[in-house]
């Protein structure tokens, strides 16, 4: 699996992946994704944030990076932190370990020595994600209620949230 930025040229794919995370989402009862625009996503894109997850050149996995997420993680955005947000999988590739690539990619990212920590949430009380994330490596911390969601994507509000850390090697 290579690991590489997304492009321009990759955000048909990228929404394409969201639609189907949105559709599994609606299957399982979960909290569902809201559409992302268009704008953020090529906001991320422009900021070298948004990457894919390749296998013969078709993209199998997509997802964002922050370097500070304190809407979310309020006190502890003060640790320096990589934030892994809307792991998108293609349908066909679930079950390929997206999830334990993408630890494995952060542990050897080019800057990681300034980060002490890979942390992600997951919006709901979502058992299936909680023990696929703690395979993967995490930590749970818990189940938390945000102060404050303005600014954040529309699935936030009203919600509890999961929060998992690993810290980097």
């Amino acid at each position: 699996m290579k690991i590489t930025n997304c492009t321009i040229e990759d955000f048909e794919e990228i929404d394409k992946l969201y639609k189907q995370a949105r559709a599994l989402q609606t299957q399982l009862k979960m909290v569902v994704w809201p559409t992302f625009s268009e704008a953020m996503i090529h906001q991320e894109i422009a900021e070298k944030r948004q990457f894919k997850a390749l296998i013969d050149n078709k993209i199998v996995c997509v997802w964002a990076v922050a370097f500070s997420d304190p809407l979310i993680w309020e006190e502890k955005n003060k640790d320096p932190a990589i934030y892994i947000h809307r792991i998108a999988t293609n349908n066909t590739y679930r079950g390929h370990n997206c999830v334990k690539k993408i630890v494995n990619w952060v542990d050897n990212y080019p800057e990681k020595n300034k980060y002490k920590y890979i942390r992600l949430d997951t919006v709901g009380n979502n058992a299936g994600l909680i023990k696929h994330y703690r395979k993967c490596g995490f930590q749970f911390l818990g189940i938390a209620t945000l102060k404050e969601t303005k600014g954040l994507p529309a699935h936030y509000s009203n919600a509890s949230i999961c929060l998992f850390e690993k810290a980097l090697r």
